[in-house]
C-alpha cells in the first residue's frame, strides 16, 4: 500500500537529516503543509528548535494581498511568521523531492481562529448567541468565495502532483482551543450536533428558506440542551447518533437542518474541487479529509459518500479509533478511487505505531487503498522505527 506521512516545512526547513529519515520510513509520498491553522509542534530532532509556535492561521508560502486573487477583499489569507518565513512550503518541498519523495500540499481551510477574531461576523454563532471564532461559518458567501479561492491557490503550488483538503465542511464545538475547558459535560453525539447549529444571519435565513422559524429552532435547540447541562447521561444505546438528535429536536425539525447544511457543505465542497482543478495540471490529485456521516463536524467534516467521491478522486478517513468509516467509502469507490486510512503514529498523541501493521492490514481488507501517517515531524525516535518496521512489514 502506498503510504504518506504528514510534515510541516519547520520539520524540515534548517534539518538536512529530516528529508531522509522521513523517506527511509519507507513511505513514497509527504503531505507537507501548505495551509495551516495556529498551533504548537514539538520537532524532537530539529538542530536548531525542539518548539515552534505557530500564532495564527497562515498560508506557508508568499500570498499577494494586492495581487488579482486578493486585492480589495475583506477576508484574505495572511502569510506566516517567523515559525515559516518566505517560501517556506516550496523550501521543504524542494527537499522532499530531491529525497525522492512525491509531494501533496496539505491545506486546511474552515478552522481558522485569526479569521474569526478579525471578522466576527463571520463565525459560527450557536443557539445561545456565542461565537465559535475557531469555526467559519460555510453557509455565508463572502467566507465560501474567500475558502475556494484559498483552496485553490494554496493546493496548487508548484511541483505538487496532488493535495489534500482539510476542514472542508462544517466546523462546530470540537476543536481543542487554546487551554480547553468544555468536556465538563458529556454532550454526545446528539448534543455536540445542537452546539454546532449555527445562527448567523445566512444561517437564519436557510432555515427560514425551508421553513423553519430560525428564533423557534433556536429556543428548541436551548431546550433540548437544557437535560445534559443538568448531567443527564448522553447518548444510549437506543439514542445513539441520528436517532438521539431526532429524540432531543423532533424528528421534522432535525430533518430539515440536516438537508440545509448538508446542502451548503456539499456545494462548497463541489465549488472548492472544482477551483483547485482549474488551476491544476492533469493527473493532479484532490483527496478530502472526511468522515462518511454527514452531521459530523470538524477536520474530517461530514460527507455522503457516493456524492463526495464522484467529486474528488478520493478521500483520508480517520482510523485512530478503528477502521469502520472506511467501509461507507469502500462500499461506492470505483476503480481508480483513493481511500486512504489516516493512523496516528505518535504514542504520545493516542498513537500505536507498533500495531500499524495490523491496522493496515484490517483497513486494506476492507477496501482501503492507501495509509496516512500523522505525523512524521512531531513522533519520537522509537515511534518511527516502530513505523519503519511496519510499513517493511506490509
Amino acid at each position: 500500500m502506498k503510504a504518506s506521512a504528514f510534515v510541516y516545512p519547520w520539520d524540515v526547513n534548517g534539518d538536512p537529516e529530516a528529508p531522509e529519515r522521513i523517506a527511509a520510513l519507507g513511505v513514497r509520498q509527504a503531505t507537507l503543509a501548505a495551509a495551516y491553522h495556529s498551533t504548537r509542534a514539538l520537532t524532537p530532532r530539529h538542530p536548531r528548535h525542539r518548539i515552534v509556535t505557530a500564532e495564527h492561521a497562515a498560508v506557508l508560502y508568499p500570498t499577494d494581498p494586492a495581487g488579482p486573487r486578493w486585492a480589495g477583499r475583506a477576508l484574505r489569507p495572511h502569510p506566516a511568521g517567523d515559525w515559516a518565513p518566505g517560501d517556506a512550503y516550496g523550501e521543504a518541498a524542494a527537499a522532499l523531492e530531491r529525497a525522492g519523495l512525491e509531494v501533496h500540499t496539505w491545506v486546511v481551510l474552515a478552522h481558522n481562529s485569526r479569521l474569526g477574531a478579525e471578522h466576527p461576523g463571520t463565525s459560527v454563532v450557536n443557539a445561545y448567541g456565542d461565537r465559535y471564532p475557531w469555526a467559519p461559518c460555510i453557509a455565508q458567501p463572502a467566507t465560501r468565495a474567500y475558502l475556494v479561492d484559498l483552496a485553490a491557490e494554496a493546493a496548487v503550488r508548484p511541483g505538487a502532483a496532488g493535495t489534500e483538503l482539510e476542514s472542508l465542511g462544517w466546523y462546530g464545538l470540537q476543536h481543542l482551543h487554546a487551554h480547553d475547558k468544555t468536556s465538563g459535560v458529556a454532550l454526545g453525539d446528539a448534543g455536540m450536533y445542537l452546539m454546532a447549529l449555527c445562527f448567523c444571519p445566512s444561517c437564519r435565513e436557510g432555515y427560514a428558506g425551508r421553513g423553519l422559524d430560525p428564533d423557534l429552532l433556536a429556543d428548541s435547540v436551548r431546550t433540548a440542551l437544557e437535560p445534559l447541562w443538568q448531567g443527564a447521561p448522553d447518548d444510549d444505546d437506543d439514542d445513539a447518533g441520528w436517532a438521539g438528535v431526532e429524540k432531543l429536536l423532533g424528528q421534522e425539525t432535525a430533518r430539515v437542518t440536516r438537508a440545509w447544511r448538508d446542502e451548503t457543505a456539499r456545494t462548497l465542497q463541489e465549488a472548492a474541487v472544482a477551483a483547485v482543478r482549474a488551476e491544476a495540471p492533469e493527473g493532479f490529485q484532490v483527496l478530502l479529509h472526511a468522515d462518511p456521516v454527514t452531521y459530523h463536524v470538524g477536520a474530517n467534516p461530514g460527507v455522503d459518500p457516493a456524492h463526495i467521491l464522484s467529486v474528488a478522486d478520493g478521500v483520508v478517513v480517520p482510523c485512530a479509533d478503528g477502521p469502520g468509516l472506511i467501509t461507507p467509502f469502500a462500499e461506492q469507490g470505483r476503480d481508480g478511487t483513493v481511500l486512504a486510512a489516516n493512523f496516528p503514529i505518535v504514542s504520545g498523541m493516542g498513537g500505536d505505531p507498533g500495531g500499524l501493521a495490523a491496522g493496515a492490514a484490517r483497513v486494506r481488507d476492507l477496501g482501503a487503498t492507501e495509509l496516512r501517517l500523522y505525523h512524521a515531524g512531531l513522533a519520537s525516535d522509537s515511534d518511527l522505527e516502530a513505523t519503519r518496521k511496519a510499513l517493511g512489514a506490509l
